[in-house]
């Protein structure tokens, strides 16, 4: 009896600790760079000036101007 209790404590410990080490190392991860709304505007309007420029509609305009505004609107 004392060893089973013994083991599920030693169980549940090791269960804590790697939940709350987990957890440790997510808010400890630096945060991106932070882009304000006016820097996301300008970036959006670039890539869809450049999804107008190459005469993109639907699909694959939607596709462009995802991966443009990851690249931070330079893609061309």
């Amino acid at each position: 009896m004392l060893r089973s209790c013994l083991a599920a404590g030693m169980l549940l410990s090791f269960a804590l600790a790697t939940v709350t080490a987990g957890t440790a190392r997510a808010e400890d991860a630096a945060p991106a760079a932070k882009v304000s709304d006016a820097e996301k505007k300008a970036i959006s309007k670039a890539c869809s000036d450049q999804a107008n420029a190459k005469g993109l509609h639907g699909k694959e305009r939607k596709k462009f101007r995802s991966e443009c505004k990851h690249k931070g609107g330079k893609v061309e």
